[in-house]
């Protein structure tokens, strides 16, 4: 089941949720809706789904407008951030609960629910826990039930929102790499919502970002990531360091950095923001090199696979850099340590800092 969104917009009193919004998810896709509060993530999880109206655009389900169908017409699951599950049934009384509340004529006879029910219980690995309380379960079992109920109805479309927000870092992890493996068994059509970047990029296979109620940039997570469409993507999908200036005749003179300027020619100065991640970052003893430039260390964070340093420059910016333990071992960084700085890759973009 495909899914289209063509021009929507939407507004709630004077606020402007979503504007001209417009997106695609092919049959069998997983896609993330990524991006700030705000953004308008979930209004535009919400009218895919039927819960809203949009107040301009549409809404097709499979090449057919869906835009004026109720949610039930819609066959959509929905799975929310805080599970919702009937805290006075079983396990499996509350996967059973969408088909046993079905009009007489659409139930399924009991063996059918029982058998339906035991097979998901299965496919979410908690068949031994059916008889169970939702009290007695942890939280990433919990939402993995709610998952199971929402697939009990057979849905053509399964819409997440925030699914994993309200879970430990570590049952994060482990809950995303699950779900994918579980999209690709049972191949549904899903779009989830998540602010979480590392979360969108490790599970969909499609991004989309959203600001301010527009779709900033639409890709695979290599796209993204490698590719990014503004200073706004990369500022959102990870630690940069941004550097103020000019481009003109070629170069982008970013206060102590000049670098090579790839862009469209153009006569005079114009101002531009130049960005590098800080991952993205040498750093050395040899103060003399040609180059980069200096700066001093003002903090160490020694913890964790990658070992994280604030610098600051000469002019009194302040740089956060990340370098492998190897590596910090070799120079064996200290607060107050002058270091020669040399990015890898800056990316420019013409214009002052901004988002989109």
């Amino acid at each position: 089941m495909s899914i289209e969104v063509r021009s929507v917009s939407k507004s709630f009193g004077s606020f402007l949720a979503l504007d001209e919004v417009s997106l695609r998810v092919g049959d069998g896709e997983l896609v993330a809706l990524l991006g700030p509060s705000g953004g308008g993530k979930t209004s535009l999880l919400r009218i895919i789904a039927g819960l809203e109206e949009p107040d301009r655009g549409s809404v097709h389900f499979h090449g057919e407008d869906a835009t004026r169908r109720d949610a039930r017409e819609r066959r959509v699951g929905f799975v929310f951030q805080h599970y919702a599950l009937f805290r006075r049934m079983s396990v499996f009384e509350n996967v059973a609960f969408g088909l046993r509340v079905k009009p007489r004529d659409e139930r399924p006879p009991e063996a059918e629910i029982r058998r339906r029910v035991g097979e998901l219980l299965r496919l979410v690995q908690l068949d031994w826990l059916g008889d169970r309380l939702p009290s007695e379960l942890s939280g990433g079992q919990r939402q993995r039930v709610a998952l199971a109920r929402a697939l009990a109805v057979e849905p053509k479309v399964l819409l997440l929102d925030e699914p994993f927000g309200s879970l430990d870092a570590r049952v994060r992890q482990e809950l995303r790499r699950w779900l994918r493996r579980l999209h690709d068994e049972i191949r549904l059509t899903s779009l989830f919502v998540t602010h979480d970047q590392e979360e969108a990029l490790e599970v969909a296979d499609r991004v989309v970002l959203l600001d301010r109620g527009r779709v900033v940039q639409d890709g695979t997570p290599a796209d993204l990531f490698e590719r990014p469409a503004g200073p706004f993507v990369l500022d959102f999908l990870g630690s940069v360091n941004i550097f103020h200036g000019r481009v003109e005749n070629g170069r982008a003179h970013l206060g102590p950095l000049s670098v090579a300027y790839q862009g469209a020619p153009h006569d005079g100065a114009l101002p531009a923001s130049g960005y590098a991640r800080s991952w993205e970052i040498d750093l050395s003893r040899d103060l003399g090199g040609a180059d980069g430039f200096p700066a001093a260390v003002r903090h160490v964070a020694a913890a964790g696979a990658v070992v994280r340093l604030e610098l600051c420059t000469d002019d009194g910016t302040t740089l956060k850099v990340e370098i492998s333990r190897e590596r910090f071992s070799e120079i064996a960084p200290s607060p107050g340590d002058r270091l020669r700085v040399v990015p890898r890759n800056v990316r420019v973009f013409l214009g002052g800092p901004g988002r989109g």
